[in-house]
């Protein structure tokens, strides 16, 4: 019996790290999906000494350029056939705004658009899987999120929090309008709240702005293992085939704001989706 694959985006540190490592443990072939190489074969190097398992692949993916992902699916399709779990756990958070080199707004362009694109670029792949998995790290954030769609770049009155939530809201109406659209196959589609993380996210790496506030909070939070375990759950758990469309949080489907309830809006956002990205 071959071995499945799976990639993680987001993965030389953190949860995706935790996810990338706990999987290889688990048997499966890994593939880390990374934006900076140098970090992420120091990563890869960890996994394989932590899970015993040296097939880790490293592949250079920056979720903040459509051009890169366009060029990740190419390299990753033309090695690997099948798919069998995606899970999309990349993200950022920033004080002020920044942009992508697309000329997003970054959260809304690396936590939204890019891992949309990415996802849809690599569907033939899921497909082939017999039970192809995606899962979705979203955030209890989504809860004080609405989509701005008269300006969701927020060129005008941009915060990290508006911003945030609004990304994480998008996670989730992304995760269900694509379940909805691959009902009746073997891809299942389920979004995931980690709870808080004691990770390095949020940290500036140019600037260290953050890190003092990281160390003061970081005994209240969980783990980053701790972090990922519902999406490792959900990545490999036959008690979850063939569910799909659903948010988990504890390893349990949670219940969802009513923004994130909204089927329109959903339609809506994926249109809006295509339309930025290209498809």
């Amino acid at each position: 019996m071959s071995r499945k694959t799976a990639l993680v985006t987001g993965a030389n540190s953190g949860m995706g790290l935790a996810t990338a490592t706990e999987l290889a443990r688990r048997g499966y072939r890994v593939v880390m999906a990374c934006r900076s190489l140098e970090r992420g074969e120091a990563a890869r190097q960890q996994a394989i000494r932590e899970s015993g398992s040296a097939d880790i692949e490293l592949m250079s993916c920056d979720l903040g350029s459509l051009s890169a992902i366009r060029q990740f699916a190419e390299r990753f399709l033309a090695i690997h056939d099948v798919l069998d779990v995606l899970v999309n756990n990349a993200g950022v958070i920033t004080v002020k705004r920044h942009t992508t080199s697309d000329r997003f707004e970054a959260m809304m362009g690396v936590n939204h658009l890019g891992h949309f694109l990415l996802t849809n670029l690599l569907l033939p792949a899921i497909r082939r899987s017999p039970q192809g998995r995606i899962v979705v790290v979203s955030s209890g954030a989504h809860k004080a999120g609405k989509i701005h769609f008269e300006d969701p770049h927020l060129t005008r009155r941009f915060n990290a929090v508006k911003g945030y939530a609004q990304s994480k809201l998008a996670n989730v109406l992304f995760a269900r309008e694509l379940a909805e659209r691959l009902q009746g196959g073997t891809v299942t589609v389920n979004a995931v709240h980690p709870g808080a993380v004691a990770t390095n996210f949020g940290v500036d790496r140019r600037t260290g702005f953050g890190r003092s506030v990281y160390k003061m909070l970081r005994p209240f939070f969980r783990t980053s293992a701790e972090g990922a375990a519902t999406a490792i759950y959900l990545a490999t758990s036959d008690e979850v085939t063939g569910m799909t469309g659903q948010y988990f949080y504890d390893g349990k489907s949670a219940p969802i704001s009513a923004n994130a309830r909204d089927a329109a809006s959903a339609k809506r956002l994926w249109a809006w989706s295509e339309r930025e990205v290209g498809l």
